[in-house]
């Protein structure tokens, strides 16, 4: 290949990311006003469980995971011991490493320490939008996947990062009663609805909510990985009764 044909091949890959990116930034842009929110009462969480200006702002921009900092602050507030503070958040994020599992195919083509930047980023809305444009059967074809997942994750990003940063400046200053973490549950709510397009997604929605709310007693949050399980399970399971009962 010469100069001039590389040129242009780079030249066209790059406008490929740039639109992937714009389309990820418009698929996320509904639930941006949620994600701030309910970054904004993790801040003022943080800061009203008795958390310096700096261990707050440290907490937000080095964790980057609003469940498991929920979860570990009322052990940080009971002066729990940290391992327990620890194991206790990384029980409640486990149900990234079924995110990961599925996405991280697809950018086995990059070098470890891209994946290990976008590794950071990865969110729940991630695994909402991201398997929508690029099933698993295009795990080899890598071209606008880098975008689309920067244009989803990078907002996404500011707008957790915004709201939070303001919950904890302005913690004494907004009242709890204002109930605004529920606009980040309606924003999910928001993405996942739409994207309930068949019958296994629609057996795995439900099977996973019921499963939420039947072990939401469990400790440490247990109960929301429990209904990830199965719920995918089920989804895979009515995935294949589907698929034979086609083929008899």
């Amino acid at each position: 290949m010469s100069n001039t044909q590389a040129s242009t091949s780079r030249d066209t890959l790059h406008d490929v990311e740039k639109r992937a990116y714009r389309d990820g930034m418009k698929a996320c842009a509904p639930t941006m006003l949620g994600i701030g929110a309910w970054g904004m009462v993790t801040g003022m969480a943080m800061v009203k469980t008795g958390l310096t200006l700096w261990q707050a702002l440290g907490m937000t921009f080095l964790v980057f995971a609003g469940s498991a900092q929920l979860a570990s602050l009322p052990l940080i507030a009971a002066n729990a011991p940290v391992w327990v503070v620890f194991l206790t958040a990384l029980v409640v994020n486990l149900r990234f490493v079924i995110f990961a599992a599925a996405i991280a195919p697809h950018f086995a083509h990059l070098p470890w320490y891209k994946r290990v930047w976008h590794g950071y980023f990865n969110a729940d809305i991630t695994m909402a939008l991201f398997p929508q444009r690029f099933p698993a059967e295009t795990v080899h074809q890598p071209a606008g996947k880098v975008g689309f997942f920067n244009g989803i994750c990078y907002p996404n990003w500011c707008a957790w990062q915004a709201g939070s940063v303001i919950g904890i400046l302005a913690a004494s200053q907004i009242p709890e009663s204002w109930g605004i973490g529920f606009a980040g549950t309606l924003a999910l709510l928001a993405i996942t609805i739409p994207l309930t397009i068949n019958f296994p997604a629609l057996v795995g929605v439900i099977v996973a909510g019921v499963v939420a709310v039947a072990a939401a007693s469990l400790p440490y949050r247990l109960g929301l990985l429990l209904a990830v399980i199965v719920g995918m399970a089920a989804a895979m399971a009515a995935d294949t009764y589907l698929d034979n009962k086609e083929k008899a």
